[in-house]
């Protein structure tokens, strides 16, 4: 059986680079045809002038939080999708809120691609711990799961104890999830003295992957890769060998960009990950995920022969992601709007015990416990992720300008 996925992986550079600005190139000219938003925004961009993949950065940058306006004034999608309603799989809904399509089309996030360098195949039986609950990240692995032919347990969040009987049950052989909570089912059958000895492999995303967890996870039999990707795009970029940085998906084209612009930086500068897809029914053109990375210098020591980024580096906004969900300044903000007691606030996320801790500390002169369980509520209702509700003095918040406060620090 092949070391790659497909010959994609392995193209000599300059067959890659013609092959992308001829893909790049009928993208554009199909996005335009077919996205009402990009007939718009492309009505004087002529794809035949694109004479090479630099040309790209004259077309401008598409950001996340530009999404929620173009989809509040033409639902769904904002006029960005190049495909009928009628021949849609999913509608997902993520924080913001956004919305994500899915057609018809097989794999079509491009998992089969992460989970094949991670060493998943057909034989395998997958217990997928990815939230399967309105946002898309269940489905974007279990399609590339049944693109290789491996049966799915649709295992979701939560229930870890059901999780670990689950797993002993069946004999389930790879894990996709976020590292901590493989790491807390491990921990928990370890506790009920259950044999899940079973799961070999994993593919972890959603949160940072740190040595220890990789450690934790290897000292267990368990060899774990782990990738990068958004609700928005799919796969962006993943792993196939420890330190060796994260591989860009065949299906997209990565540039990294100066914040707050769309100036191409040089390689091995940080910027922000700005995406372009190939995927033909959302045509995502420029796509500013917000995330901070860095092209690397040479290939990866696998043989797989695209660019490699040095993975997430932090946000070139205020928006995190925790938990696997992200966390946006406007839900903090309307929490604070559901309570009218509180003055100011800013949300603190932590890494503690191995996993994020999120934390609201609330400016107010009314602290009680009713008032704070129903922050705690509105946390959950609108950023959908628990947290804890710390109060604080009048006038102790630092007068910054920052809402969401990142101190993670990974070891």
């Amino acid at each position: 059986m092949s070391e790659y996925y497909d010959a994609l992986e392995t193209r000599a550079e300059d067959a890659r680079e013609q092959e992308q600005l001829l893909a790049l190139k009928n993208q554009l000219q199909h996005a335009k045809t077919n996205a009402p938003a990009y007939a718009e925004s492309l009505a004087s961009f002529d794809a035949s002038d694109l004479n090479s993949l630099a040309d790209l950065s004259s077309y401008p940058v598409t950001r996340k939080s530009e999404l929620i306006t173009r989809q509040a004034a033409m639902r769904p999608f904002g006029g960005l999708t190049a495909v009928p309603d009628g021949e849609l799989k999913y509608i997902f809904s993520s924080p913001g809120p956004i919305y994500e399509p899915q057609s018809m089309r097989p794999d079509y996030w491009r998992f089969a691609r992460t989970l094949y360098a991670a060493g998943f195949r057909k034989e395998d039986l997958v217990h997928n711990c990815f939230s399967y609950h309105l946002t898309p990240a269940g489905s974007m692995a279990e399609s590339g799961a049944h693109a290789l032919g491996c049966a799915v347990i649709p295992a979701g969040v939560g229930q870890t104890e059901l999780q670990v009987q689950t797993i002993h049950d069946l004999k389930a052989t790879a894990y996709i999830g976020t590292p901590s909570f493989l790491k807390i089912i491990l921990e928990k059958a370890e506790e009920l003295g259950v044999d899940i000895s079973s799961l070999n492999k994993a593919l972890v995303s959603g949160e940072a992957f740190p040595p220890s967890t990789r450690a934790f996870l290897l000292e267990r039999g368990i060899k774990a890769m782990q990738c990068y990707g958004t609700a928005d795009l799919g796969l962006i970029a993943y792993e196939s060998a420890d330190d060796s940085g994260l591989i860009v998906d065949e299906g997209v084209y990565v540039e990294i960009v100066r914040p707050g612009t769309g100036d191409v930086l040089p390689d091995g500068e940080v910027g922000e990950v700005v995406v372009t897809t190939l995927n033909p029914d959302y045509p995502l053109i420029r796509f500013a995920t917000g995330d901070l990375s860095a092209i690397m210098e040479g290939q990866s020591p696998c043989g797989r022969t695209n660019r490699r980024i040095k993975g997430w580096m932090g946000r070139a906004d205020q928006t995190a992601k925790v938990r696997g969900m992200f966390i946006h300044p406007e839900q903090v903000d309307q929490v604070v709007k559901r309570h009218p007691e509180i003055q100011k606030a800013r949300l603190l996320i932590e890494w503690v015990n191995e996993s994020d801790q999120m934390s609201l500390h609330c400016e107010t002169s009314e602290s009680s416990e009713a008032l704070q369980q129903g922050i705690v509520a509105s946390l959950r209702d609108l950023c959908k992720i628990r947290g804890e509700v710390v109060f604080a003095d009048i006038g102790s918040l630092a007068n910054d300008g920052i809402v969401i406060s990142d101190q993670r620090v990974y070891k």
